[in-house]
């Protein structure tokens, strides 16, 4: 599943994933899933002055996420993090918002372009696009060395706020030939529900706690 370049359909949807599509921040569950709970906790206690910065908007959020990721993935073969991404997929879907799928899926019967554009990693999204019948994914790409390792960078810029709209006209340049419906739950998303047409904001209540 490459980003597509192509604007078949008059209508594009395009859904944040992590609040939106589902009820928890995957960046989370997936280190959970992977690493265990304490790890989980010792490892965000150790960026905690970080993550409080970046909550103050002091401290770039593509910064602080970054070094989170590289403090659990760095040096960890890309094929086994792949490999994570597609185990994920089934625990993951337990967490999706059946009300937004539910419009997701009114979309795609409807014939309009649907795409998920989210902050999260591709590896551990693209299976659950997949699985829901998405083919056109804008997510954070990550760095492999040449000897299949991860480096702990972003290949991309981080898939959040002014980058979703950026992302968005890569991949749909022709803006006055389609209408955009965005559905979105967060800070990150506010750029991109005011350039849609139609921005619609998912009520964060119904959230998971991990």
């Amino acid at each position: 599943m490459k980003d597509s370049k192509q604007q078949g359909n008059s209508m594009v949807a395009a859904f944040d994933f992590d609040g939106t599509l589902t009820t928890c921040d995957t960046l989370l569950a997936f280190i959970r899933f992977t690493h265990g709970r304490w790890p989980l906790m010792t490892g965000f206690l150790r960026y905690a002055p970080l993550l409080l910065l970046m909550k103050l908007r002091l401290y770039p959020n593509w910064k602080a996420k970054q070094k989170v990721f590289a403090h659990f993935y760095k040096g960890t073969t890309y094929q086994q993090f792949s490999q994570w991404g597609h185990d994920f997929a089934p625990v993951a879907s337990n967490w999706l918002n059946n009300s937004t799928v539910d419009t997701l899926r009114r979309h795609l019967d409807e014939g309009h372009t649907v795409c998920v554009i989210t902050a999260s990693i591709d590896e551990w999204v693209r299976p659950i696009c997949e699985q829901l019948g998405v083919s056109t994914l804008l997510a954070t790409r990550i760095e492999v060395d040449n000897n299949g390792l991860i480096t702990g960078h972003f290949l991309t810029p981080n898939c959040y706020g002014e980058q979703k709209v950026a992302r968005l006209l890569k991949a749909f340049p022709d803006r006055k030939a389609y209408t955009l419906y965005a559905y979105g739950d967060s800070r990150g998303d506010r750029e991109l529900l005011a350039f849609a047409d139609k921005g619609i904001r998912i009520n964060r209540n119904n959230r998971t706690t991990l």
